[in-house]
């Protein structure tokens, strides 16, 4: 049953208050982290939860972003429910945990305010550090809004915890563009969050009585083993996130699924792009319709496990996917998104033109004449009949 309309509170938060506010209401046991920008506001918003009694959860400050993670992985060994937060370089200084973390199937929520890569240091928003990390068997999903930031850090421990997945889940929001704008966030109240979480169920935790070793020495006789089980876990990621899903729109009216669809149904020429730029991208489509242009929108929510049949029955009979990313993976043949895409598309019987922009690396903006400019020129390759396998859109010649 949907909660009723009195018993939501409704503020105006930033995407990191909003997370705050969700990591307060998930009852945690330990939140561990280490503060960068643009993620610092929610442990800074978390501790002042912390140091006002309204949280019971024992806060972690460490001496780096490698420990956060280690700390984390330690709690959540023993039980707890364990959250942290990080961006880009610090992100980065995680590395070997992320893997340690999903591969001791750790159900860890990792929330991230997704910023660019030094060097040049620079602190606002691309997905490069997300993107750097899409192999270390992490469940990824990107939010477009404060309420989406907030509603999938509750369902995140849900889907994490579930016994069929037991996987880390990050939860990324474009740093600035996201994490520090104010918007209209509807909040549930406490006593329903906690019943549509509950409380976690460890398999297997550590227990001094009953002594196991986790993370050990696995050589060429069971390491295969133990990542054929990961990769299996993964698989189970669409049909639980769904179950999950399905309880939290009874409870909220609100779903938003593995991606989002706009206007695809009779689309020439299909966008596809993640988090914010997903806003943009659906008024473009609204403005070239009105100039006879048939644009639809794919606006990508779960990156990892990439939800690869749904998006080639979504794309349908588009002559052309435009992918608009704000990664690079250097000497590659294309970036991680259109990898991603051109796989998804490559069985599909009739296969549509790829065309990859990249855009916004570092915090460039992203109007709505980018869009236009990568809409205008793929129609152009689909009169030339190829496209480039890449290129930069808003870049200063």
């Amino acid at each position: 049953m949907t909660v009723s309309k009195d018993r939501i509170t409704v503020e105006g938060l930033t995407g990191d208050a909003a997370i705050a506010h969700a990591l307060r209401q998930a009852d945690l046991d330990v939140l561990s982290a280490y503060p960068i920008t643009p993620q610092t506001i929610i442990v800074e918003d978390y501790q002042k939860f912390a140091a006002d009694g309204q949280v019971k959860a024992k806060v972690i400050p460490v001496e780096s972003e490698h420990s956060a993670m280690s700390a984390c992985v330690g709690a959540s060994a023993v039980g707890a429910r364990v959250a942290t937060a990080s961006a880009s370089a610090g992100l980065a200084l995680m590395w070997e945990i992320l893997y340690c973390a999903a591969s001791m199937r750790m159900p860890i929520v990792f929330t991230v305010a997704n910023r660019a890569l030094s060097a040049p240091i620079n602190i606002h928003n691309d997905h490069s550090d997300g993107m750097g990390m899409r192999d270390s068997g992490f469940i990824q999903l990107y939010c477009q809004s404060s309420q989406e930031a907030y509603d999938t850090t509750l369902m995140a421990f849900k889907l994490a915890e579930h016994h069929d997945v037991l996987l880390p889940v990050m939860v990324g929001i474009d740093g600035f563009i996201v994490s520090h704008n104010v918007e209209r966030v509807e909040m549930l109240p406490d006593d329903e969050v906690s019943k549509f979480v509950g409380v976690r169920e460890p398999v297997q935790p550590l227990d001094p009585d009953n002594p196991i070793t986790m993370g050990p020495l696995a050589l060429t006789d069971y390491y295969f083993e133990f990542k054929e089980q990961q990769d299996k876990a993964i698989q189970n990621v669409p049909r639980v996130y769904k179950e999950v899903e399905d309880e939290f729109e009874k409870l909220t009216g609100r779903k938003y699924g593995m991606f989002e669809t706009y206007k695809t149904e009779d689309a020439d020429i299909i966008i596809i792009a993640m988090s914010s730029m997903g806003g943009t991208a659906k008024v473009v489509a609204d403005a070239l319709r009105e100039r006879g242009d048939k644009v639809g929108v794919i606006r990508l929510k779960m990156f990892r496990p990439f939800p690869t049949k749904d998006i080639a029955k979504a794309v349908g009979k588009a002559k052309a996917v435009a992918v608009f990313e704000k990664a690079m993976s250097f000497g590659a043949a294309t970036h991680p998104l259109a990898l991603e895409v051109r796989t998804a598309l490559y069985e599909a019987e009739q296969r549509p033109m790829i065309a990859d922009f990249v855009v916004g690396l570092g915090g460039r903006d992203v109007p709505p004449i980018t869009f236009v400019e990568g809409v205008d020129k793929t129609k152009e390759y689909l009169k030339k009949g190829e496209a480039p396998l890449y290129e930069t859109l808003g870049v200063r010649k």
